[in-house]
């Protein structure tokens, strides 16, 4: 796992401007160099420029990247940032075409395919991956089926700049921008993006599925892939038999690496399944699987079970760390390093996040990337398989809005009026809702009540997830670590897609034919254990903290977001009891997390100078 960027102009580098492309791909490989540490490489023709860093899983002697291969009287070069699951078969595939290898990378697998198949190759792929591939012509981008992968964009006059993160972009000239529209998705969608947008003025992000060629006659965009709707003929056994199979061998996949893996195990159905798959596997070869879960200091003493978190997560962590003999570490954050990690957390991000679900998550990994550089997770599994309260919820089947956002007021909480009337967040949250809601994929013969359920699933594949992939690359990466999601392969979200939720959730019971796949890998209590979300602080230390900077902050007239706050509405906020007000993004973010937001849209707006 690594990262790319770079830049091209057709109207190329002359003598002076080569130093500055030069210095450009410096910038850029010092940038990103927190995603790949362990090398870095740049390809500077006078047209375009590829760079890399490198984070070796794969063939660490000889991987490295760019990647350069010549066939007739071109030369060919990669840069690629991911991993391709499949690569023996490809690999098999192009050796009958006459291929030999030079290394065991799935880098050199890519490049041959591209240059033996065009375009064409990408259909093969199964993995995670944005990469840039020139032909010497043109400049191809291309990002995998479902985002985990990123990769940003712009074109400004002439030149395209790429990047795995928007830093890249503004390494090598373009300067970071805010329009209206960038505040309008900060306040009215944020922690979530349009999708394609990179939220700074100009920034796109390709979208998932997508292909990108930039040529001299300008940009071309296609569409690769995309999830499609077709009636589900298999009977409730066979439907359990075929999900069984695609969730274990993504998982079995994925632990292809050169390097020690491990699992994130909280002790739920998701990342239970991932860790019972990868510890069966390794413990047929003689070798233990390492496994991680997380907590916050003061848990013991706080925690209050609700109906989001009804229990804690530790003793089924536990259970099953024994059930699979793993070498099992439980890794606690201290709640005031959680508030000092926010702004190092946008940072990652370049953007305003999940508040402390981002920062919790860049604590863990870094621990976690000291000893590893790869872990597999359970993420994506409840958009997949419907394990959200809002796929059952009838206010999430009524309402006309994003079913995690169902009430914008709490958006509106900190804001003064004329940023309210300038910015119109209901307006602007509608629009984006039905924009989005008119593109999925549906049949002729649903019911109003399937309609409305495929409705709810695709919002989710388009917006939760990517926001949770986000955080999940993002977080990682910053931490030298690569992690994995099984549960995002595209055979599983295709299949899955058109299961009706008569057997997607039988009986009422979330995520069952997920629980049914698993049968004989879990114990009963935790494969039938109700499900509880990624874990978060009840110490009122963290909220205390957190106020009392934000009090900070509207007190002084220089800082930025000031601009937006309004100072007696704060105040009013501030002094209202502990957690005030419903979850305004998804089940976790309530007050304190709507507090750590507008410190980390202060500290973006200082950072960027937007």
């Amino acid at each position: 796992m690594c990262g790319i960027g770079g830049f091209i102009t057709y109207s190329g580098f002359c003598r002076e401007q080569r130093g500055q492309a030069e210095e450009w791909a410096s910038n850029i490989r010092q940038v990103l160099r927190h995603r790949g540490p362990d090398g870095d490489g740049t390809y500077l023709d006078d047209t375009c420029c590829l760079v890399h860093t490198r984070l070796s899983i794969i063939d660490p002697r000889l991987g490295a990247q760019p990647m350069l291969r010549t066939a007739g009287r071109k030369t060919y070069a990669l840069v690629y940032n991911g991993e391709i699951y499949n690569t023996a078969e490809l690999r098999e595939r192009l050796s009958a075409k006459g291929y030999e290898w030079q290394t065991t990378s799935d880098t050199e697998v890519l490049l041959c395919g591209l240059i033996e198949y065009g375009e064409d190759f990408i259909d093969s792929l199964n993995g995670i991956f944005a990469f840039a591939f020139w032909d010497g012509e043109t400049l191809l981008l291309v990002r995998d089926r479902l985002g985990v992968k990123p990769l940003f964009y712009c074109v400004e006059d002439g030149m395209l700049r790429f990047g795995s993160e928007p830093k890249a972009l503004f390494a090598c000239g373009l300067v970071p921008q805010a329009d209206t529209q960038s505040f309008r998705e900060l306040f009215a969608l944020g922690p979530a993006r349009l999708p394609g947008s990179g939220v700074f003025k100009g920034v796109r992000e390709l979208l998932p599925g997508q292909s990108l060629r930039f040529m001299p006659c300008g940009v071309h965009t296609r569409v690769y892939w995309k999830l499609e709707s077709q009636t589900h003929i298999d009977g409730e056994a066979y439907t359990a038999e075929k999900t069984a199979y695609l969730v274990r061998d993504a998982i079995e996949r994925q632990m292809v690496s050169d390097v020690g893996i491990c699992t994130f195990l909280s002790g739920g159905l998701d990342s239970s399944l991932v860790s019972a798959v990868c510890a069966r596997k390794l413990q047929a070869q003689g070798r233990q699987l390492t496994t991680f879960s997380f907590d916050f200091d003061g848990n013991d003493e706080f925690y209050k079970a609700n109906a989001f978190q009804p229990g804690r997560d530790a003793p089924f962590a536990a259970e099953m760390a024994a059930y699979l003999g793993t070498d099992h570490h439980v890794l606690w954050c201290d709640n005031r390093v959680l508030a000092d990690l926010l702004d190092e957390a946008m940072t990652a991000r370049d953007l305003p996040g999940m508040a402390d679900v981002d920062a919790s998550l860049l604590y863990f990994c870094r621990i976690v990337g000291q000893s590893h550089k790869v872990a597999l997770t359970g993420e994506c599994a409840d958009e997949i398989f419907g394990g959200y309260p809002w796929f059952r919820s009838p206010e999430a089947f009524a309402a006309e809005i994003f079913p995690w956002t169902r009430d914008l007021e709490a958006r509106k909480t900190l804001l003064k009026d004329e940023v309210l009337q300038e910015l119109e967040i209901d307006n602007y949250a509608l629009q984006a809702y039905r924009d989005s809601v008119a593109q999925t994929p549906r049949l002729p013969s649903d019911t109003a009540q399937e309609r409305r359920r495929r409705e709810i699933a695709w919002l989710n594949l388009r917006w939760f997830m990517q926001c949770l992939l986000e955080r999940m690359d993002r977080t990682s990466m910053s931490s030298c670590l690569e992690a994995r999601v099984p549960f995002a392969d595209h055979r599983i979200v295709e299949y899955v897609w058109n299961v009706p939720w008569a057997i997607k959730c039988k009986g009422g019971v979330e995520k069952n034919l997920l629980r049914e796949a698993g049968r004989g890998l879990l114990p009963d209590s935790v494969l039938w254990r109700k499900k509880s979300p990624y874990p978060k602080t009840y110490n009122p230390l963290y909220e205390n903290i957190l106020k009392a900077r934000l009090r900070e902050v509207i007190c002084d007239p220089a800082q930025p977001v000031n601009r937006f706050i309004d100072k007696a509405k704060a105040e009013a906020f501030l002094g209202a009891p502990a957690d005030y007000g419903k979850p305004w993004y998804g089940q976790l973010m309530a007050a304190p997390q709507r507090i750590a937001y507008f410190l980390q849209v202060n500290a973006w707006l200082k950072k960027y100078g937007v």
